[in-house]
């Protein structure tokens, strides 16, 4: 298993030229999307099955796709890395086993590192919380460090694999912070979260992995009231939330989070994304000229 603090990426990888005023997020559907920025092409939790099919969670517990994904595996762009929150069938599924390069490194849980390794993947990197991997890729560099998660209360948590949250750090070759992306994982609230923001202030980008999905009865994902929790612990200059209607264990539709959003007066800072659509943004000059 690759323990590794540095992963250097070939130029030619993926976008290959480093575009640091310009990124976008294009959400595929469920936590999956395909971040492109700096020169890096970064894909979330492989899910690719369609409407219909079904997702084993283990212990006998099966769940129904609802959605389809906005593209299909074939039609991914060139991949730098992935980044995986934890082995779950609706996170990496048995077409991301079988079709996703063997070579594509993958940034996890030590539980879903040791499993890909078991489904033949050459390069899992596995992190434990707050511990950091370093990527170089021409003039950028990418700081991936493991946030505190927490998938089920109680003794449910022995029954479902752990998670990990990740923050995304994009810095020039001056070592100028360029952007700040934290991707929550499924994790419910928990009072490790309030590190989060001692350790990591002005996050620019926080992608929010809600549904309030249920399992025997429980919750094990953040739904709507949670979600509002999240926004106002991490304080992102822009919330996304994804994750949250592909699903039959999903019970926290998307319109109970954005009534509690407004409720909460927090419209300018939550951007909705349906699948197939993207997010483009830019970093302001004065970061990645200075």
């Amino acid at each position: 298993m690759n323990k590794e603090n540095e992963l250097l990426l070939p130029a030619a990888r993926g976008l290959g030229t480093s575009d640091f005023e310009h990124g976008s997020i294009f959400f595929v559907g469920t936590a999956t999307v395909i971040l492109r920025y700096a020169g890096l092409t970064i894909l979330t939790d492989p899910n690719f099955l369609h409407s219909g099919d079904h997702v084993h969670l283990g212990y006998g517990l099966t769940s129904e796709r609802l959605t389809n994904p906005a593209l299909d595996i074939e039609e991914l762009p060139p991949l730098d890395l992935c980044v995986l929150s934890h082995m779950h069938g609706d996170h990496f599924d048995r077409i991301a086993e079988e079709k996703l390069d063997k070579h594509l490194p993958i940034v996890s849980t030590n539980h879903a590192a040791s499993s890909l390794e078991r489904k033949g993947f050459k390069m899992p990197i596995a992190l434990e919380t707050w511990e950091s991997l370093t990527v170089v890729k021409g003039d950028a560099r990418l700081c991936i460090t493991s946030m505190p998660g927490k998938h089920a209360p109680g003794a449910l948590s022995l029954l479902l694999p752990p998670v990990m949250g990740s923050m995304l750090e994009f810095y020039n070759s001056e070592g100028s912070n360029l952007l700040r992306l934290y991707i929550t994982g499924d994790t419910l609230i928990h009072e490790d979260l309030e590190e989060i923001p001692q350790r990591f202030s002005k996050i620019d980008v926080a992608l929010l992995h809600l549904g309030g999905t249920r399992v025997l009865g429980l919750m094990v994902t953040m739904d709507d009231k949670q979600g509002i929790e999240m926004i106002k612990i991490i304080k992102p200059r822009i919330a996304v939330p994804i994750h949250y209607n592909d699903y039959t264990v999903f019970k926290s539709p998307l319109k109970d989070f954005k009534k509690a959003v407004a409720r909460a007066g927090l419209q300018k800072r939550v951007m909705y994304l349906k699948h197939g659509e993207t997010f483009n943004f830019e970093v302001p000059a004065s970061r990645w000229r200075s």
